[in-house]
């Protein structure tokens, strides 16, 4: 039998997900294969002072977080597409297990954000630091990144005594030319009022991550029963039947009499007899 509405609608909406967390996924793994191998920060994982770890640990979680995504992808399609109960099996549990780092990490991520912050902010002082003393440009083109996208400039922010302006941004009037943000200060508040919606951002990944794990459960059930249900032939030809059946010449007829036995008529046979010539 095959599958009916709801399990069509399931199977649509799974295949939807996975290109969507296919795409996410290349995403992840690009940008951490690069962060890992691109000349102007693979320098950084060589680096032996405070708070590289972070750093660190944030590249080598998108390049897991990337492959991990992209392997529940393999899993999803195969059993979206093909309707293979185990595939969607460990496509499930897969997507139990990223739903609820997603919705642990978010809620940690909130509860957290002075503590993150501050780390976050120190990183940037080691980079900075380090950039001072070496002049390494892979550390400059990542301090011109962040600068860039936080639209700060170094530790003092004063463009007159800051060694780092090169790499700080165009200012926006004629003050900023004067004074611009620190980038310690504007990390730290940044991610303090932006905590609720990088919170909500996790929740609500983790959310579309249930959605599809009760698509995916719903699937499996549906082909389980369309796989157990009977299975009937329909006719298309039939043979006609006769309204009045004559019996055949080698069918004889049983007469049964009262308080008798049943007679039986036996078929004589003739054998042919040659017949003497008078």
């Amino acid at each position: 039998m095959a599958l009916d509405g709801c399990g069509i609608v399931c199977k649509y909406i799974l295949i939807l997900f996975n290109l969507i967390f296919a795409l996410l996924g290349f995403a992840f793994l690009g940008l951490g294969l690069w962060l890992r191998f691109s000349n102007s920060t693979r320098g950084i994982f060589g680096m032996d002072i405070p708070y590289t770890e972070t750093f660190i640990f944030g590249v080598t979680v998108l390049i897991a977080l990337g492959s991990v995504m992209l392997i529940v992808v393999m899993f999803g399609d195969y059993g979206a597409c093909n309707e293979k109960k185990c595939a969607l099996q460990v496509f499930s549990a897969l997507l139990a297990i990223l739903a609820g780092a997603e919705i642990v990490v978010g809620v940690l991520a909130y509860s957290r954000r002075y503590e993150v912050g501050a780390n976050i902010a120190e990183f940037y002082n080691s980079l900075y630091s380090l950039y001072i003393s070496g002049g390494d440009p892979g550390i400059g083109v990542t301090l011109t990144f962040i600068h860039n996208m936080l639209h700060c400039c170094g530790i003092t922010g004063i463009s007159l005594v800051e060694v780092v302006k090169q790499t700080c941004p165009k200012p926006d009037g004629f003050m900023e030319k004067l004074v611009m943000p620190n980038c310690p200060g504007v990390i730290t508040n940044v991610f303090d009022s932006k905590a609720p919606l990088v919170m909500g951002i996790f929740l609500g990944t983790g959310a579309l991550l249930i959605i599809a794990l009760i698509c995916s459960l719903t699937l499996s059930r549906k082909i389980c029963l369309s796989a157990s249900s009977p299975q009937y032939i329909i006719l298309t030809q039939s043979t006609p039947v006769l309204a009045n059946p004559q019996p055949s010449q080698h069918e004889f007829v049983s007469t049964s009499y009262p308080d008798h036995d049943p007679v039986t008529f036996t078929p004589l046979t003739v054998a042919n007899i040659p017949v003497a010539q008078a």
